[in-house]
């Protein structure tokens, strides 16, 4: 990469590079035309593989030595890339860039080979290289195989630089055609300065930045203050990250919290409104509702176990009593339920070492009974409740075990149930519309729509999102939301409608966001792609992440039975979301015993992170232990 063609393509997030190394170059007219580029306060740090003796007899060669050296550039000879840290001081290190252009095993090396050289350039590089630092990796056209070569080469006849990269911790932020153009005067070399030079059009530049390591998202635990007494929980393993994230807040500029006040201030534009607060998440088993039977909770949820801990204080440093306390802010209004039997808090109170067991709300829809039976509800106002939900769900693009609700209730006049829920709806349309243009340039088609389809019981309403932009992945219409209407007979307004919102779903739609998973990050990148309040579409810093696929097949136990649904679970949790499907490739029985073999197939693929061929086979390998762990079954 030219520093001069970058300067247009650098992210608001990314440092301003100041020093830079370059490796592999062979005449060094890379360096001599680079330096004619940079601000005078660069420093900048030229190496090649070659002892001096090696290039003495290239007049061309040292011509540029002569230039870089009267310009103060550091050259060093006999640098292996693939072991920086041996050829670097600790005090020498930390580059904000290195640049590697075409680099080569030498003479007719495979793809084997060159991939191994990739792999530990990579690997060498994260000992050197600034946290916020790039690489730049120029490649010849196609041997990258990632889908920006054209044309592309299949995957197992390319260098797969994202794949190898991924070894060091790094993944595909940028991808851009190499122009030589840009430094006048840089000369291609083949291996060790051959005289025949590497062809270079239709080359690509290749910009790897660092990920945040897979193993660090690991389910964290949890403290809950409750009175005097505190309680500790761990998060399950499906949903690691994913509790306690407080992207509603009012101090939050996540894109989920903008879409919801963006379209809870339209609907206010026809109503009057009334904010509910929901800080708690969990929810004890039981209870009654309003709305009829299966109107929610249509997935199993997940369960919690809490569990007195008596060390709090005593066995916390300050640092890590701060980080709790602010846990424990988040579930200061949690609460027990009053009657919950044998899990109770009064078993708590006496000081027993049982458990108690709740489990994580899975629809704000649980709350409509509440919300309705409160004496301020207020008919013809709009009660809005917003918060996380989760559920247990089959690994599909477009289905989250975690996501945002929002969830509209509003008091019908039972006179003119029909007008208002009319109004209701045609309201509501306007403004998921309004919201998904927001973002359209003048002239240009709306890409994305929104339709109410009628439920054959008449009354009730699913909202269908489709999007031509979120690949091909989205060819069915994503279900948004519902509009579910209800009669409660004992109360004083006994009509009602409860519109349901996923505003993961509507955040993607709006913002141009194709992986759902990329909301939960943890990297500071992805919020710095996002002005508060403010809606524009989102350019991924993960390009062309790989896949890796698996297949596993396994006899089942006739007594225990199978359950899909917790084998999807499972994998989730062990992948740590990155298996991204899950396809039934067949049944078979033994002829002889009748035993009952199942097949599968999983692909592994990370949407922020670098997800290595190494480490989803480790994940496989983990997969295969649970499965037989916790469902019973017998990997063949």
């Amino acid at each position: 990469m030219c520093v001069p063609e970058s300067a247009g393509r650098e992210s608001k997030d990314i440092m301003v590079p100041r020093r830079l190394l370059l490796v592999g170059e062979g005449n060094f007219s890379f360096t001599a035309s680079l330096i004619d580029t940079l601000d005078p306060g660069v420093s900048v740090t030229a190496t090649c593989l070659q002892h001096p003796a090696d290039l003495e007899g290239d007049p061309v060669t040292q011509e540029n030595l002569q230039r870089l050296r009267e310009r103060g550039v550091e050259v060093r000879f006999g640098v292996d890339c693939t072991q920086l840290a041996r050829a670097l001081q600790a005090h020498e290190r930390d580059f904000d860039r290195i640049y590697f252009n075409f680099p080569h095993c030498g003479r007719k090396a495979g793809v084997a080979k060159n991939r191994e050289l990739l792999a530990k350039f990579f690997q060498s590089c994260a000992d050197v290289l600034a946290k916020e630092g790039q690489v730049h990796v120029a490649l010849c056209r196609g041997q990258g195989g990632t889908p920006a070569d054209k044309p592309q080469r299949e995957w197992h006849n390319s260098w797969q630089v994202v794949a190898m990269a991924a070894l060091g911790g790094f993944i595909l932020s940028d991808v851009y055609p190499f122009s030589c153009e840009a430094v006048p005067g840089y000369k291609c070399t083949g291996y060790r300065s051959q005289a025949k030079s590497f062809r270079v059009e239709g080359a690509m530049n290749h910009v790897f930045t660092q990920s945040s390591p897979l193993e660090g998202c690991q389910p964290r635990a949890l403290r809950v203050r409750l009175g005097d007494r505190c309680f500790s929980c761990t998060e399950p393993e499906a949903l690691a990250g994913k509790l306690n994230r407080r992207f509603l807040e009012a101090s939050s500029c996540h894109p989920v919290k903008t879409i919801n006040e963006k379209l809870i201030a339209e609907l206010g534009r026809y109503f009057p409104l009334k904010r509910l607060k929901c800080s708690f998440p969990l929810l004890s088993q039981g209870g009654t509702s309003v709305l009829p039977p299966g109107t929610f909770d249509p997935l199993p949820a997940f369960w919690v176990s809490l569990h007195e801990d008596k060390s709090y204080s005593e066995s916390l440093t300050g640092e890590i009593t701060q980080e709790m306390e602010d846990v424990l802010l988040s579930f200061a209004e949690l609460a027990l339920p009053k009657s919950p039997g044998r899990d109770g808090y009064g078993a708590a109170q006496e000081g027993t070492r049982e458990q108690v067991r709740l489990r994580l709300r899975s629809s704000l829809l649980a709350h409509a009974e509440a919300v309705i039976q409160s004496p301020d509800f207020l008919p013809g106002c709009l009660h809005i409740l917003s918060g996380p939900v989760f559920r247990k769900c089959h690994i599909l693009p477009f289905m989250m075990p975690a996501f945002h609700e929002t969830l509209f209730i509003l008091g019908l006049n039972k006179n003119r149930k029909g007008t208002c829920l009319a109004s209701l709806l045609d309201r509501l349309k306007d403004s998921l519309d309004n919201l998904l243009t927001e973002t359209l340039l003048e002239g240009s088609s709306l890409r994305t729509s929104v339709e109410f389809v009628l439920q054959p019981n008449g009354k009730d309403h699913i909202i269908h999102g489709k999007s031509l932009h979120l690949g091909p992945d989205c060819t069915e219409n994503l279900i948004i939301g519902t509009v579910v209407t209800s009669t409660a007979v004992t109360h004083k307004h006994p009509c009602f409608a409860f519109v349901s919102i996923n505003l993961d779903l509507l955040a993607m739609l709006v913002y141009d966001i194709s992986d759902w998973r990329i909301l939960w990050t943890f990297d500071n990148r992805f919020l710095k792609r996002f002005a508060p309040g403010k809606i524009e579409h989102f350019k991924s810093y993960s390009l062309y992440p790989p896949c890796y696929v698996h297949d596993i097949s396994f006899w089942l136990d006739e007594k225990k039975g199978f359950d899909e649904l917790e084998f999807h679970t499972v994998a989730r949790a062990v992948s740590q979301d990155t298996v991204i499907s899950i396809q039934f490739l067949g049944r078979f029985q033994h002829p002889e015993t009748a035993q009952v073999s199942l097949c599968y197939r999983l692909t592994y693929q990370a949407c922020d992170k670098a997800l290595s061929p190494q480490l989803a086979a480790s994940m496989q390998s983990r997969f295969r232990r649970e499965i037989q762990r916790q469902l019973h079954v017998s990997p063949r």
